[in-house]
């Protein structure tokens, strides 16, 4: 928010239909032609610098030509007014072509003036001229890309009733409310059925993000599987995974979801991007437990199910506890070091999240034997002390 000793600048800087006249500017730019400044009377005025050959600037357009669409539908009081940072009239012409908005007539010193005047020194860059509590220094293209239409009228106290909505789906308790909206009530299964959320309403629901392009996602993804089809293979139907995908297109999701047991976001839906939002997810894969009373259990199921599979079922610390005490009592019950008739170095017991057994070739994970100086691992069942 702008402090008292920059007020009045903040104010003068908001007027920008008397800048532009002040600068012998009395017409804007829109697909038919010339329009007059008076257009832009009554309208929330937000101002977007950007540039032909800059591609964070391509690649942000049409995501704000569909707010923009969006809100024009909805009769929102809204013009956005480009200012171009081209080197040349032709790539202002060729960038302009794009958008469907109001643009400054090209002219390099008065573009230059105004990113002087706004402050800007990056594009893209959006500033909102709204006359309530957000500061026009703030760029406004991370919350655009968060909120989508949402984001609207682009205010600081917009920002911060989105940011308590977020809070509260995070802390939970409402799954149709996390997972569902007015225009989608439903999951996908793989073989496309619609799933109500409903459904899912009591139950302990996984949230995975990941991605088919990602080979930690496919190999945990595997690991996954295992996990789950052991829960309800021992019949405990009260355990759901919902891929929340960050592939790149529809095929890879497709593909995605086409080796999965479970369901899905569709993924066309925004909710994708509004859930990795919401649990900040900044990498992938990540298992975010939701439990039956549709709290948030844990952000860190990936690591639950990486150490422990189907036993950290219902994945509350409560349980993990409980393993981590039977791990220890376990161990306290095995002697510390061991001599092998089947190896001739001495073998020590440690704490192993997976590993093959020498002796049986089977998987085994938690406590194992191992020789410290070369790889070998032997399940305690597999022991044979020397005499």
């Amino acid at each position: 928010m702008a402090g008292p000793d920059n007020q009045d600048k903040l104010i003068d800087r908001r007027d920008f239909v008397t800048i532009l006249a002040s600068q012998g500017v009395d017409f804007l730019l829109s697909g038919e032609g010339k329009v007059p400044l008076s257009s832009c009377d009554g309208k929330i005025i937000c101002l977007f610098f950007s540039a032909n050959w800059c591609r964070p600037c391509k690649t942000f357009v049409p995501q704000l030509v569909q707010l923009y669409n969006s809100l024009r539908v909805e009769d929102k009081k809204l013009e956005i007014i480009m200012v171009s940072f081209d080197r040349d009239e032709d790539g202002f012409k060729e960038h302009f072509k794009c958008i469907p908005w109001l643009a400054v007539p090209f002219d390099v010193e008065l573009n230059r003036k105004l990113s002087e005047i706004y402050g800007i020194n990056r594009i893209p860059s959006f500033v909102s001229l709204a006359s309530d509590e957000i500061s026009i220094e703030e760029d406004l293209i991370g919350l655009i890309e968060d909120y989508g239409s949402q984001a609207f009228p682009f205010t600081w106290k917009r920002r911060e009733e989105l940011r308590a909505i977020d809070d509260a789906k995070r802390q939970g308790g409402n799954l149709e409310q996390l997972l569902a909206h007015e225009g989608r009530n439903y999951v996908l299964s793989r073989d496309g059925r619609k799933i109500p959320v409903s459904e899912l309403v009591g139950k302990t629901v996984g949230l995975y993000f990941g991605a088919y392009w990602c080979p930690p996602s496919r190999a945990f993804t595997a690991q996954l599987i295992e996990t789950y089809n052991e829960l309800v293979t021992t019949g405990d139907g009260c355990f759901e995974i919902i891929l929340v995908s960050t592939d790149r297109d529809l095929i890879e999701f497709n593909t995605n979801l086409g080796n999965m047991p479970w369901l899905a976001i569709p993924y066309e839906d925004r909710t994708r991007q509004d859930l990795c939002r919401i649990f900040n997810i900044k990498g992938i894969p990540a298992l975010v437990i939701i439990g039956e009373d549709g709290k948030t259990i844990s952000m860190d199921g990936k690591g639950m199910i990486s150490l422990y599979g189907a036993k950290a079922f219902p994945f509350t610390e409560r349980r993990i506890a409980e393993i981590e005490a039977g791990l220890k009592k376990e161990g306290d019950a095995l002697p510390q070091q061991v001599k092998d008739i089947k190896h001739h170095h001495e073998l020590k017991l440690d704490m192993a999240k997976a590993y093959v057994c020498d002796c049986c070739k089977r998987q085994g994970r938690f406590w194992a034997f191992s020789c410290q100086v070369c790889d070998y691992d032997l399940h305690p069942g597999c022991v044979q002390k020397t005499e």
